[in-house]
C-alpha cells in the first residue's frame, strides 16, 4: 500500500474516531469528501485510488478538484470550503507522519478558502409562523406529528439534527419543563419550554406508545424521520399555509429558518445576543450577530433614538473641467 493509503487509514481509525471522537456526522462528512477526490484523481492520473500517492494529489490537482466541484458539480463557496477543510485536515496530520513529502503537503494546505456573500438570514413574522402551525391537519396522526415538530422547531430553534435525535425521555414536562438535546460537538444543552409547548407535548407524549428509549417524532412505522423527510413536510405545510398567508409563498421555507425564527422572537424580546446564543447551541457569541444584522426593526429603533446631524441639501460641482470628467467616471 502507498503511504497515502496507510496515513489516509490511520487518519480515519486513529485521529478522528480514537483520538479527536468525532462525531458519526463528521467522519460522514470527510469520507464524502475524500470518495469524491480519490475518484477525481482516479480519473485524472488513470491510477487506481489505492495505488494513488502524495506526490499525486498535488496543490494544482487539487485545484482542480475544487473547481470540479464548483463547475460540474454545482456546489457552492461553502461546500467548497467544507471539502477543502476536510482535505488540510488529512494533510496537516500527515505532514508528521511523512516528512519526505513536506513539500507536497505544505503547497496543498497553503490552498486557501474561497470567500463568499453572506446573505441576510431569513426568517418569518409573527403572522407567517401562526399561519404555518394552522396548516397541518390535526384531524390526522402525521397532521398532529407535524403540528407539534413545527411547534417545538418555532420555540426551541433546534437544528434539524437535533429534532431528529430527540427521544421521549428529552421530554421534561414537569417543574422547569425543558427539552434535552445533544447538539453540534456533541454539546448537550437544554432549553426551556413554554406553557403552549408543554401543553401540546403533553397530549402527543399520551398519543405515543410509552418508551423512553423511542424517538419523538417517527414515521408511522415507528422509524425515525429523515432530514429531506421533515424539510418536505415544512414544505408542504409553507405551500398550504400560503393560501391565507401570500407572503409565505415568497419564501423558501425550511427547518433553518424556523431556527433563525427561534432566534428572531427571542431579539424581538429584548433577549440579550449572549443568551440567545447559549440557547441556539452556538460556538461563538458572535455567530448572533447575523440576526442583528437581518433585522431591520432593531435598526430603525436605534436610528430614532439617535440624534442625527442635519445637513443642507446640495450637489457637489467642480469648477476644473479635469475635475468634472474624473467626477463622471
Amino acid at each position: 500500500m502507498t503511504a497515502l493509503a496507510i496515513t489516509l487509514q490511520a487518519f480515519f481509525t486513529d485521529r478522528l474516531l480514537r483520538e479527536r471522537h468525532a462525531s458519526p456526522c463528521t467522519v460522514s462528512a470527510y469520507r464524502d469528501t475524500w470518495r469524491l477526490l480519490l475518484g477525481f484523481c482516479a480519473k485524472r492520473t488513470g491510477k487506481s485510488p489505492s495505488a494513488l500517492d502524495f506526490s499525486d494529489l498535488d496543490a494544482p490537482l487539487v485545484c482542480a478538484f475544487l473547481d470540479h466541484l464548483e463547475l460540474e458539480r454545482k456546489n457552492g463557496a461553502r461546500t467548497r470550503n467544507a471539502r477543502l477543510a476536510a482535505i488540510h485536515s488529512l494533510f496537516r496530520y500527515a505532514a508528521l507522519r511523512n516528512p519526505e513529502c513536506a513539500a507536497t503537503i505544505a503547497r496543498v494546505l497553503a490552498i486557501q478558502s474561497k470567500r463568499f456573500e453572506r446573505a441576510i438570514v431569513a426568517f418569518l413574522t409573527e403572522a407567517e409562523v401562526q399561519a404555518l402551525l394552522a396548516a397541518p391537519d390535526r384531524a390526522s396522526w402525521s397532521g398532529r406529528r407535524d403540528h407539534v415538530l413545527l411547534l417545538v422547531a418555532v420555540q426551541t430553534g433546534l437544528r434539524i439534527s437535533e429534532l431528529i435525535g430527540l427521544r421521549q425521555s428529552d421530554v421534561h414536562i414537569g417543574v422547569g419543563a425543558h427539552l434535552a438535546c445533544q447538539g453540534k460537538g456533541r454539546k448537550n444543552r437544554i432549553t426551556p419550554l413554554t406553557v403552549p409547548v408543554v401543553n401540546v407535548l403533553r397530549t402527543w407524549l399520551a398519543e405515543c406508545d410509552v418508551n423512553p428509549s423511542a424517538r419523538l417524532f417517527t414515521t408511522r412505522a415507528g422509524t425515525p424521520l429523515s432530514r429531506d423527510a421533515i424539510e418536505r413536510r415544512i414544505a408542504l405545510h409553507a405551500a398550504t399555509a400560503s393560501a391565507t398567508c401570500p407572503t409565505l409563498g415568497k419564501k423558501n421555507i425550511t427547518c433553518h429558518v424556523l431556527r433563525h425564527t427561534a432566534a428572531m422572537r427571542l431579539l424581538e424580546a429584548g433577549v440579550d445576543p449572549t443568551v440567545i446564543a447559549l440557547w441556539l447551541g452556538h460556538e461563538r457569541v458572535d455567530t448572533t450577530a447575523i440576526y442583528l444584522h437581518a433585522h431591520l426593526g432593531i435598526k430603525e429603533q436605534a436610528l430614532d433614538r439617535a440624534r442625527m446631524p442635519t445637513a443642507k441639501v446640495g450637489r457637489y460641482c467642480p469648477t476644473d473641467k479635469l475635475l468634472a470628467f474624473l467626477e463622471s467616471l
